[in-house]
């Protein structure tokens, strides 16, 4: 009984022990960072598209995202970081994806009640003291979609909270990426 026993504890011994030689860990908890990294920079993100303020948006959420979810400094002064997170918005696609119509005796109108936002970004993340680029990804894709509670036309509008929510999941999804080099 006993050497039954001896021999399960040691096959359970070298399962954990081969699962933990074999690099598994839980998502949104591995840094694979430089431990030299103590202080990131994270300047305004440039924006090639024509939404408006979509770059200050995203930068806000992305330095809100580091400073919670990771122990770094995050600063906005790209001299002033051990590394650098540099970001351009490349594109923003919004399209229609699910319609409501309304028909009466006359006409039938259709208006969109959910929007699907596609946006292409280039990220980079350097070490400011080799040049090592850490991360980069020129085609960081980030993909959502959005329900609408009155019109498309205030769905990017200045106060909108969609623009808030996307640019928050932008960041935890960034942030994770960076970290965790995915």
């Amino acid at each position: 009984m006993s050497r039954g026993r001896s021999a399960n504890g040691l096959l359970s011994l070298g399962l954990a022990t081969s699962l933990v030689a074999c690099g598994y860990h839980t998502a949104g908890h591995y840094n694979t960072l430089p431990k030299s990294i103590h202080v990131i920079a994270v300047p305004a993100m440039e924006n090639k598209t024509t939404t408006y303020r979509v770059e200050q948006k995203l930068t806000a959420a992305t330095i809100h995202e580091f400073l919670v979810k990771t122990n770094y400094k995050v600063v906005p002064d790209a001299n002033a970081g051990d590394a650098v997170l540099t970001g351009k918005v490349l594109s923003m696609e919004v399209l229609p994806l699910i319609f409501q119509t309304t028909t009466t005796a006359t006409s039938s109108t259709a208006q969109a009640t959910a929007m699907l936002v596609t946006m292409k970004c280039e990220v980079t993340l350097t070490d400011r003291a080799t040049d090592k680029v850490l991360y980069h990804n020129d085609n960081f894709v980030f993909r959502n979609e959005y329900e609408l509670s009155t019109d498309v036309r205030s769905f990017f509008q200045e106060s909108d909270p969609a623009l808030d929510r996307m640019a928050q999941e932008f960041a935890q999804k960034l942030v994770a990426a960076v970290t965790e080099n995915f």
